[in-house]
């Protein structure tokens, strides 16, 4: 800020109001505003401060629409400074509203108009770059199909450009939707193409925290988890070193989602005892904690608890959520199986008792086990009991006589063939 001037003293006056009294705060950021930015660097840096501490005014008084119409009436002030510095600012400006809960729509909706001002400004680096951002928002509304839509044609683009930074940002991006989406085979295709382009340039440390956390991802999908642990160990360092706590706690999330889908609880337990667990302690680490302990005790009364207990840390994220819905169908079969062991027919209510679920949860349970043929048996629905088999050894002798029969089989073949070359 330019020290001495009588702006510079008003925007430090607004800033100190802007708590008690932000009505008084914004008009005087207002009426710095309404000058213009000035010809000297005094003036056009009290502009910059103004306008970026009325955007905060708004932001911390969650205060969206007024916000968005400060984005959509700057623009045409901001036409007339730098490139660069006008791209800079207009992100600025857009990144306030990642606080404000419920905003999407309208972040989508503001974005669109910067990018069509961008356009007609002639500004192609700035539009690629709110172009970018607008994939993002899409995958947060979810939109998933618009925004692989909008990547496709960003990359023909960035492709023909050469813009290496930027294209590896958006192949991350393309590889983030292609999971959400379920093509894993596509998602890896373009997570490795992202790292491709990475190796030819320099990657900042925010990014390429980015792309081991979504290696680790698409490992863990694959039950890679001490591959994927190793990636979320270098995201979690990575997001550490820019202080981005909210990220670096996911990253410490997955290393333990890890540990637990391996059953390893004694790592657990020192990892939560670790140094940066310390740091970045709170329900989340708790929720695991609390899956992990009730998966070494085979217990699924205490992990449905844990999963209650926790539903909001746990929920939120998709990842950790897919893993643990499939960690608890794994757990109720092993548990399903050890009860029905010594029984040649049980009833499916004593069942549902011994594993603390309703009855016809756990025969839908049993019914699709032994679709998959992880029990040897059927269900008597009539007397609702489980009638289980005992698996009968296969008989070698009739693997011995399809061997046998296959061979004539070729002798014949063979015997016709000469056969009827003679004749010939």
């Amino acid at each position: 800020m330019a020290q001495g001037t009588p702006d510079a003293k008003r925007i430090e006056e607004a800033k100190k109001l802007a708590k008690d009294d932000q009505r008084k705060a914004e008009a005087i950021y207002k009426e710095i505003l309404a000058k213009g930015p000035g010809s000297t660097e005094a003036a056009l840096l009290d502009y910059e401060q103004a306008l970026m501490g009325l955007g905060e005014l708004y932001r911390d008084h969650k205060r969206a629409e007024e916000l968005a119409e400060l984005v959509r009436t700057s623009r045409s002030v901001l036409s007339s400074f730098a490139k660069a510095k006008t791209a800079k600012l207009v992100r600025q400006l857009l990144d306030l509203f990642s606080t404000i809960p419920n905003t999407v729509d309208l972040q989508i909706s503001v974005t669109k108009s910067c990018i069509e001002w961008a356009i007609s400004e002639r500004r192609g680096f700035l539009r690629q770059n709110l172009e970018t951002r607008l994939v993002t928002l899409y995958m947060q509304k979810p939109d998933n199909y618009k925004a692989i839509e909008l990547i496709n044609r960003l990359l023909k683009e960035l492709k023909r450009l050469d813009d290496k930074l930027v294209l590896v940002e958006v192949q991350l991006l393309e590889s983030r939707v292609l999971h959400s989406l379920g093509n894993q085979a596509k998602a890896r295709s373009a997570l490795t193409s992202a790292r491709t382009s990475a190796a030819s340039v320099y990657t900042p440390p925010m990014l390429q925290a980015g792309l081991d956390m979504q290696s680790g991802i698409l490992h863990a999908e694959e039950k890679d988890f001490n591959t994927a642990f190793s990636y979320f160990i270098e995201a979690m360092e990575g997001y550490n070193s820019q202080d981005e706590g909210k990220k670096a706690t996911s990253a410490l999330q997955y290393m333990l989602l890890c540990k637990i889908m391996l059953n390893l609880v004694d790592d657990v337990n020192s990892l939560m005892t670790s140094k940066t667990a310390l740091k970045y302690a709170g329900k989340g680490l708790e929720a695991m904690k609390a899956v992990a302990r009730a998966h070494a005790d085979r217990s699924l009364e205490a992990y449905e608890k844990a999963l209650e207990d926790y539903k909001n840390e746990l929920g939120r994220d998709v990842i950790i959520r897919g893993h643990f819905l499939r960690l608890y169908d794994s757990m109720l079969e092993q548990n399903l199986i050890k009860i029905i062991e010594p029984f040649s027919r049980v009833e499916i209510a004593h069942v549902a008792k011994m594993v603390g679920l309703d009855t016809p949860q756990v025969e839908r349970k049993l019914s699709q086990m032994i679709l998959d043929k992880k029990i040897t048996g059927v269900l008597d629905q009539g007397a609702g009991c489980l009638i289980v088999y005992d698996e009968a050894e296969r008989d070698q002798g009739y693997d011995a006589a399809l061997e046998t029969i296959a061979k004539l089989s070729s002798v014949v073949d063979v015997l016709y063939t000469n056969q009827a070359s003679l004749l010939e």
